[in-house]
Order: structure tokens, then C-alpha cells, then sequence
């Protein structure tokens, strides 16, 4: 039987891509999740495929939530309590990329990669703090490669995962005493259609969404001694330039 059978995830962002393959993982652990997305349809498709994955009686709950919104962050924390009762494990993972100099980057693409990149991992954070003290939870932010390396074209995105690490890493020391684990997972290329990519063989020396979901895994089984706060990881043999 998992030692994480009963626990309770919300995870943003959980109906494709990253969000999508550690909802796979957890609830294959016997973890509830909740998954959200701004579609409550995609929302509700995701969690139905993602039942062929619960074990040990593991139930999904599709939430409709923006996380540029905190009230919506707010109703998400409390539908999960209200559902199972306690809210163990928070994942802020939802994200978008717009990428462009500083000379083309519009005023509109820049408050939109900070307010769903960073304000929403904030919000996330925010609305779930009471709850991860009292079950003395875990708390994972999707950072990036992108947040400590930066790249032309890259001004938004790198400034909001720059702060997403920032920000993870200065709430770990915020809430180490309180017993919340803080941690934040630093990707280099992932298969998802994340920017217009499309998942294919071609993409199979990159990081896939399984692996990022057992990467989480790993994390909840980590003797509570111990905190990994902030992990990089990439392909282990990208393409030849």
C-alpha cells in the first residue's frame, strides 16, 4: 500500500502537459487530486481519462480556476477541503510563454506570462498556506531551466521564473519552521505543446511529463528530515548542435 494513499493534491494547471503527468502520477499513488484549468471542460476531459490511473481508491475532481485570479484560488483550496477534508500537497504548475525582444514583446504578452507565471504561483501559495501548516504539507512550484539561465527574446518569461524561483525559495525559508515543505523543479525541455511544440518521437530524447510526475513522487517520499528545495533537471543527451 503507498504511503501517500489519502492524501490530497490541487494541482494547477492539471489538465495537459506538466500538470497532466504529475496528476497521473499521484493519483496512481492513491492521492486525490483536484485539477484546474481557466476550461472547466478541459478540466473535467483530463480528470476522466485520468481515472484509468487512480489506484487505492484515489478520486479526481476537475476545478474551473485561473490563477491570475486569487479569488478563484481561494474557491479552488476550499473546494478541495470541503470534498476530502484536508489539503496536503500543492502544486503550482499552470504557466505560458510569450517570447520576443524587448523591442516586439507587447505590454499585454508581458502581464501575461508575470501575472499567470508568477502572480499565479503566489496566489496559489497564498490561498493554500493555512491549510499546508495545518496538515504541514508540501508545496512545489514549476519553475525552469529559464529561471536561472537567461536567453535572448526571453525577458518576460525569464523574469517571471527568476521570480518563481525567487519567490519558492524565500517562502521554503518562510514556512521550514511551521513544518511545510517548500520545494521548486526546475525543468530544461519537456515533450508538451507547451509554445507550439508538438509531442512526437522526434521529441523522445526530452524530459516527458512521467517523469516530471515521478520526480514529485520521489519528493513526497523524502524522509521529512530532509528538503530538496530547488532541483534542476534536463535531458540527459540532448541532440548534437
Amino acid at each position: 500500500m503507498s504511503q501517500l494513499k489519502g492524501k490530497v493534491a490541487l494541482i494547477t494547471g492539471g489538465s495537459k502537459g506538466i500538470g497532466y503527468g504529475i496528476a497521473a502520477q499521484l493519483v496512481a499513488q492513491g492521492i486525490h487530486v483536484g485539477i484546474t484549468s481557466r476550461s472547466l471542460k478541459s478540466a473535467e476531459e483530463a480528470a476522466n481519462i485520468l481515472k484509468d490511473n487512480a489506484k487505492d481508491g484515489a478520486k479526481i475532481l476537475a476545478l474551473e480556476a485561473d490563477v491570475r485570479n486569487y479569488d478563484d484560488q481561494v474557491k479552488a483550496v476550499l473546494k478541495l477541503e470541503e470534498t476530502f477534508g484536508q489539503l496536503d500537497i500543492v502544486v503550482a504548475n499552470a504557466g505560458l510563454g510569450h517570447f520576443g525582444s524587448i523591442e516586439d514583446i507587447t505590454i499585454e504578452q508581458w502581464n501575461d506570462v508575470i501575472d499567470t507565471n508568477l502572480t499565479g504561483a503566489f496566489y496559489t501559495l497564498k490561498s493554500s498556506v493555512a491549510s499546508l501548516k495545518k496538515s504541514e504539507g508540501y508545496y512545489i512550484s514549476i519553475s525552469s531551466l529559464a529561471g536561472t539561465n537567461f536567453f535572448a527574446g526571453g525577458t518576460a518569461y525569464n523574469a517571471s521564473k527568476f521570480g518563481v524561483t525567487g519567490f519558492t525559495q524565500a517562502a521554503m525559508l518562510d514556512l521550514r519552521q511551521h513544518k511545510v515543505k517548500v520545494s521548486t523543479i526546475m525543468p530544461g525541455s519537456v515533450s508538451t505543446h507547451f509554445n507550439g511544440n508538438e509531442p512526437s518521437d522526434k521529441g523522445a530524447w526530452k524530459i516527458q511529463i512521467e517523469d516530471i510526475g515521478e520526480l514529485v513522487v520521489d519528493l513526497l517520499k523524502m524522509n521529512p528530515r530532509t528538503l530538496p528545495s530547488k532541483i534542476e533537471v534536463r535531458p540527459t543527451t540532448p541532440p548534437s548542435k
